[in-house]
């Protein structure tokens, strides 16, 4: 007896072992499988260098930080300000959450759902339908817990969904970087456009002073009879011009401030500054470096991509669909008539009933699903192309501008030297009567011009390398702090490289 017992133990501990390795068995195939097509970036569909580079060194924009690239303490307030209650930005961080939660939701899929139950349940038969023929009451009560229809991913199609979830999510923190990288080069552009209108409404307002002081001399001259009328109204008219000028600053100024008040999300108090921009020291210099470096320093190109991995995982789960699903059904508890007697010996109940299912007929809806998501990421690919390209042509601009907008403002600090050494000599002409007013009226009003596209070619040039920067990735590659576990919800820094893990 005592061998046979020993006997039938141990052919039950090799019955579990078999189980046991024939679950793992499966597991590791159904881990192997995919019917996913093997993914390959598509080639650069740009030319291998920029046409406009002009070898210039200077700093690498994806490894500097927005704090170390705008060193103006004003502008690195606003832009903190404005990464921490921008609406744009804000809505940005809310759909990587919400990525994050459908990450989660369809991760839950690769694992089996285990429910615990419990009810009760009474059966009344009459008499005329009973087997006993009399009356029948029963009452059952059960309590146990089960796995419902787990999938047994041979296929790869379970996993197929969850690489396609976890690809759309991380797209989405890089969609949110890509906002953020927009928003610091849009407050900066702004604050620069705001400072240039300061400069201009300085030099208008010093005009407007020079002028109305001219007016008074000439009214005197008039009243004792020293000049003609014709002047005095001349002089007028530079004046108004000057005035009306100031005016239009004025308002632009109240505009482009409420405009910076909504990117940065809350009101702000920007008193005029005095200053006037400087080209050469507020932004350092940037090299472009290869076309190629934009595929990990651009977050938008790197959320294109990844949406492409997504449509070639959601083909593996399509291919996958036209292959057995096998699922497994499970429920072990106790059932018994009486509530006091549900856990008494003899009570034990099981049931164990996997499935398997083979599509046979569905009317096209899996090939019609095949070919959607083939269409999808033909899709993918296309967007994933157009914004290389996009990308490409931005550096390129950017790179123009800077090459040009600089010789451009060399020309207008040579006008503006021209245009004051001949109002300089206009009024030595007039005072001298050599000449009439008419050719200081003209002097001093191309003057006033000359001082104006000064100011706007030098913030021009500025905006121009704020766009380079945006361009070329800023910020994207910089190291975050290391006293920081986890990345701010706004950083530019990817989470996975900050946690040191690789993203997929």
């Amino acid at each position: 007896m005592r061998v046979e017992k020993q006997r039938r133990q141990h052919g039950s501990y090799a019955g579990t072992r078999a189980a046991a390795m024939a679950a793992a068995a499966v597991l590791a195939l159904s881990a192997c499988i995919s019917m996913a097509p093997p993914y390959e970036a598509p080639a650069l569909p740009v030319a291998q260098h920029y046409d406009t580079d002009d070898g210039t060194d200077g700093l690498s924009a994806a490894a500097t930080g927005w704090q170390a690239y705008f060193t103006d303490t004003r502008l690195q307030a606003l832009i903190a300000q404005a990464l921490e209650n921008n609406r744009d930005l804000r809505t940005a961080v809310l759909r990587v959450e919400e990525a994050r939660a459908a990450f989660g939701i369809q991760r839950s899929e690769s694992f089996p759902h285990l429910d615990a139950q419990a009810g009760v349940s009474r059966l009344s038969i009459p008499a005329d339908v009973s087997p006993f023929g009399m009356p029948m009451r029963v009452t059952q009560y059960q309590v146990g817990a089960g796995v419902s229809s787990w999938e047994i991913d041979f296929w790869g199609r379970v996993r197929n969904l969850n690489d396609a979830a976890l690809e759309s999510y991380v797209a989405s923190d890089a969609a949110r970087r890509a906002v953020a990288l927009g928003l610091i080069a849009q407050v900066a552009d702004s604050y620069l456009v705001l400072r240039e209108l300061d400069e201009r409404i300085a030099l208008a307002q010093q005009t407007v002073d020079s002028r109305t002081e001219t007016l008074r001399i000439f009214s005197r001259r008039v009243a004792v009879g020293a000049t003609s009328r014709l002047n005095q109204t001349q002089v007028e008219t530079l004046l108004t011009q000057a005035q009306a000028l100031l005016t239009q600053l004025r308002q632009a100024r109240d505009v482009q401030a409420h405009g910076l008040a909504v990117l940065v999300g809350k009101p702000i108090d920007l008193p005029p500054v005095a200053e006037p921009l400087d080209e050469r020291h507020m932004l350092a210099e940037l090299r472009a470096g290869l076309p190629s470096d934009l595929l990990t320093q651009r977050p938008d190109i790197a959320a294109a991509e990844h949406r492409l991995r997504a449509a070639h995982a959601s083909i593996g789960a399509a291919r996958a669909a036209f292959f057995p699903r096998v699922a497994l059904t499970g429920a072990y508890g106790t059932v018994g008539p009486e509530l006091g007697n549900l856990f008494a010996p003899g009570t034990r109940a099981w049931v164990f009933a996997p499935s398997i299912s083979l599509p046979l007929f569905e009317g096209g809806k899996l090939r019609s699903n095949l070919d959607l998501a083939e269409a999808r990421r033909d899709l993918a690919v296309a967007a994933y192309e157009k914004t290389v390209q996009g990308a490409f042509r931005d550096v390129s601009d950017a790179l123009s501008a800077r090459r040009w907008l600089a010789e451009q403002l060399d020309i207008a600090k040579a006008a503006l030297a021209a245009q004051t050494e001949r109002a300089r000599l206009s009024q030595l002409r007039f005072d001298a009567g050599a000449s009439t007013f008419l050719e200081v009226l003209d002097a001093q009003r191309d003057l006033l011009a000359a001082q104006q596209q000064l100011v706007q070619m030098r913030r021009a040039l500025l905006s121009s390398r704020v766009g380079l920067y945006a361009a070329l990735g800023g910020g994207t590659q910089a190291v975050e702090s290391a006293t920081d576990p986890q990345p701010h919800p706004l950083s530019l820094t990817p989470a996975s490289r900050v946690s040191g893990r690789t993203t997929p």
